[in-house]
């Protein structure tokens, strides 16, 4: 198994981001996503006050994100966007844990190691 600490940090960031990637593009149950990491996919409060319409398309747009660049990406990690919906604006994240969703990742690039958690919320929520 390769870890973190053999492969240069250029390398793991496009690893990690081709990770989320993929499990953004499955949490609309895309089964061309068979190898996706696993991972949980929510909403805050704030965004599900929106409606199940709003909730629905902001999922698709999540999905579908490829709005990354070195500002808004530093590490590039592809773990969090920005989504103008109307008059809002939505922000989703992923957050990397261990396989109990207790801690961070011991291995951010290893999907045996670790679980996603992308979390869609408004940024007055964060």
């Amino acid at each position: 198994m390769t870890t973190a600490l053999d492969i240069d940090p250029v390398q793991e960031a496009a690893l990690i981001a081709t990770q989320n990637d993929a499990f953004r593009h499955s949490i609309l149950g895309n089964n061309t996503v068979a190898d996706a990491p696993q991972g949980q996919f929510v909403m805050t409060r704030g965004v599900a006050a929106l409606g199940i319409d709003a909730q629905l398309e902001l999922t698709r747009r999540v999905a579908a994100f490829d709005g990354f660049n070195a500002d808004s990406d530093p590490q590039g990690w592809h773990e969090m966007g920005v989504i103008e919906f109307g008059d809002t604006t939505v922000w989703f994240k992923i957050d990397l844990y261990d396989t109990d969703y207790t801690y961070g990742s011991p291995e951010p690039s290893d999907p045996e190691q670790t679980r996603r958690v992308l979390t869609l919320l408004l940024p007055s929520e964060y």
